[in-house]
């Protein structure tokens, strides 16, 4: 998507109910010549336990070294908030978002981690990645700490 009249930001849009059927927006990188690392952060991140119904609280990091596109940023909140109705293991959602993100920005570089409070006193923590990032950047921590009582 370019036109920015037909981007939902600058609108009133409510939350998708699902990862389905949120849409995700992409808007030209306007420095798609030089490598540099992009970082988005939900702190508050949750989902459902497909099996419990419990909710799941998670912290997310984004890092991606863009390519054409940059991921316009209400358009991923919106669609981060649209999984707080679904229902699917850490993994899955972990590994879904980073795969989607992937295939519509097709970045030089992209990872994801999931950082998962816990649930049944085990912690889950989830890491995927499209490749080796770039020797050109600089990619830092992450910033979240093992767990340890968080």
């Amino acid at each position: 998507m370019t036109n920015t009249s037909d981007l939902q930001l600058g609108q009133a849009t409510p939350y998708p109910q699902s990862p389905e059927e949120a849409r995700l927006d992409r808007v030209p990188n306007p420095h798609a010549d030089t490598d540099y690392v992009a970082r988005f952060t939900a702190p508050e991140f949750t989902s459902i336990c497909p099996v419990t119904g419990q909710p799941d609280f998670a912290i997310l990091v984004i890092d991606y070294v863009p390519g054409s596109w940059l991921v316009e940023s209400k358009s991923l909140k919106l669609y981060l908030g649209s999984f707080r109705n679904h229902g699917a293991f850490h993994e899955d959602c972990t590994v879904a978002i980073g795969k989607r993100l992937a295939e519509l920005l097709e970045p030089r570089y992209l990872r994801i981690g999931g950082y998962w409070y816990p649930r049944g006193g085990i912690p889950i923590d989830v890491f995927w990645q499209t490749g080796t990032p770039p020797s050109t950047i600089w990619l830092p921590d992450t910033g979240v700490a093992p767990y340890r009582g968080r």
